[in-house]
């Protein structure tokens, strides 16, 4: 039993949604996928095949269907022979090696012909609402090579080569909610296997998984013959899906305040819960230290090639020992002993570390935090609604809750507004440019909240404290939408990053890590400040292992002995 003790209070925005900290968040039981795969192995899914038309040149079609209690989604795969030179992971690419549709149910022959015709142009195509996403995937393609080529000869892969990239193939990106005529999120939303967020874009991952798995062992045999070995079921939990973000991800922490709001407010009351906790029984600190020797693991197979990477690497190691240490003799007894934890991790780690240890606390205790999952949807359309007759004086007051910090800098200083968001014409995708040196101001997109904050509290101070908000906007529309985000701190207040997304010095990648933390993603790899590689279901079962003992603590490493 948890003994519960003192209620603690939930961290403060200040602290907590600051880019550095939010660039350093982990996954955690609130993760979507663990979300996705516990909810499978607990309402028994059944998987299968129906479809799998592939030559021996890796080329065709395949069909995987996942039957929960009440619907069927099927993914619906197309192989390709892509040359070398068309292979890129850049969102401007127009060839991949798989392309894939989640169908909303198990597609007829007619379905997948008619979706052969579009799914492997992705943007130059179209879908329907019977789809609820669109992805496409490019091999890894050395460690492909490898694969095949030793099962082909009847050994098994390098299991240092698997761990050195850790996914057969990524995704360049895995798209829903209305893209290309795709189902809007209003079609799912009322369902419970998919009230999570992100639930179909994660199913989707994870029978893509399954495909790249049977895809490689098919190719060896078909190069190998009778001699091809089968892929170590062992070695094949290691692998799990790449994925590729880059620019076209940042924003939508910025543009989602209420939904990305309800995330990080479900992991810092899942936080506040454990801290509160009075004390911990001995299996509880058993569950602790034996994830946290898995974890260890994970971070020791982390690799990174870009610097700001590899120096948080570096002191997450030294953190890893220091923790360890510290909590080998009696930490965890007496009094508030995940409170004390979290308030030691302030003091001697980096936020790296800190991040990390917020998230382990987590793990021994499901029935305080697994619950918290069915708040982490956006549920209030009416939050978007301006409320014009709020007193000014009391949008002046929501404006400081979050942006008091940004009220008396400089934004006319130019490292203050270097940059500036804007969307290619070309692929009509989010990108971030020089203000001073590019012509795009005019292009600009109202993604500096801080500037604009700033900027309609000024022209507020013309205004007294009890004249209705309306009549300050029907002078200043163009303040509309910061109004509309102060108001949305009455329910939101972890809605806004509390730092500068124009300045010289932001880092795009702290944005991508945030939103990729709560999918539940690891090894975060950044190749720019504008892009990253992550995985994703390394370790997870595959569905023929899928059952409540595996569906959950996979995502770290097993110790060996």
């Amino acid at each position: 039993m948890t003994a519960q003790g003192t209620h603690i209070a939930r961290r403060d925005p200040a602290d907590v949604m600051r880019l550095k900290r939010l660039g350093s968040l982990h996954q955690c039981r609130l993760s979507f996928m663990r979300i996705l795969t516990r909810r499978m192995a607990r309402e028994g899914w059944r998987f299968s095949r129906p479809v799998f038309d592939i030559d021996g040149n890796g080329v065709g079609r395949a069909v995987y269907t996942a039957q929960g209690p009440e619907r069927a989604y099927s993914l619906v795969a197309f192989a390709h022979d892509l040359p070398a030179e068309l292979r890129s992971d850049r969102v401007i690419a127009e060839a991949w090696d798989a392309t894939f549709a989640l169908f909303d149910g198990v597609p007829t022959a007619a379905d997948v012909d008619r979706l052969s015709q579009n799914v492997p142009l992705q943007e130059a195509g179209r879908v329907s609402e019977s789809e609820l996403s669109l992805s496409r995937a490019n091999r890894s393609v050395r460690l492909w090579a490898h694969v095949v080529d030793a099962l082909a000869e009847g050994r098994q892969p390098d299991p240092e080569q698997i761990d050195s990239v850790g996914y057969l193939m990524r995704t360049t990106a895995v798209y829903g909610s209305g893209k290309f005529g795709a189902a809007d999120r209003e079609v799912i939303a009322d369902r419970d296997e998919l009230q999570a967020p992100f639930q179909a874009e994660m199913l989707s991952v994870y029978l893509t998984r399954l495909f790249v798995r049977d895809l490689v062992q098919h190719m060896a045999d078909a190069k190998g013959g009778d001699r091809a070995a089968r892929l170590d079921p062992a070695i094949a939990r290691r692998l799990g899906i790449g994925n590729s973000t880059g620019l076209g991800m940042a924003p939508f922490i910025v543009n989602h305040p209420v939904l990305f709001n309800n995330w990080i407010m479900a992991r810092e009351e899942a936080i506040a819960r454990v801290r509160g906790c009075q004390s911990a029984s001995a299996a509880e600190i058993d569950t602790f230290l034996r994830i946290l020797k898995r974890s260890a693991v994970s971070v020791e197979r982390w690799r990174s090639q870009h610097p700001i990477q590899i120096e948080k690497l570096a002191e997450l190691k030294a953190d890893m020992t220091a923790l360890s240490a510290h909590v080998g003799g009696d930490a965890l007894r007496g009094d508030a002993p995940w409170d004390r934890l979290v308030r030691w991790s302030e003091m001697a780690l980096s936020e790296e570390g800190q991040e990390l240890v917020a998230s382990l606390i987590l793990e021994p205790y499901p029935d305080l935090v697994d619950g918290l999952s069915c708040c982490m949807a956006d549920g209030n359309p009416g939050a978007f609604t301006i409320d014009g007759a709020m007193p000014v004086g009391e949008v002046r007051s929501l404006i400081r809750n979050s942006f008091d910090w940004a009220l008396t800098m400089d934004w006319d200083a130019p490292e203050n507004c270097a940059r500036a968001w804007y969307v290619s014409e070309e692929k009509l995708e989010p990108r971030m440019g020089e203000r001073f040196e590019e012509p795009i101001v005019d292009y600009e997109q109202p993604l500096a909240p801080a500037r604009d904050a700033a900027s309609a509290h000024k022209a507020l101070e013309a205004y007294s404290d009890g004249q209705p908000v309306a009549e300050f906007l029907l002078r200043h529309p163009e303040h509309r939408h910061t109004i509309r985000r102060a108001q949305m701190n009455r329910v939101a207040p972890y809605g806004e990053i509390h730092d500068n997304t124009i300045s010289a010095s932001v880092l795009p990648i702290d944005m991508l890590r945030a939103k990729l933390s709560f999918f539940g993603a690891t090894h975060f790899d950044p190749r720019s400040d504008r892009w990253v590689r992550i995985c994703m279901y390394a370790g997870a079962p595959y569905p023929e292992d899928l059952t409540p003992d595996t569906a959950d603590l996979w995502v770290y490493p097993e110790v060996a002995g």
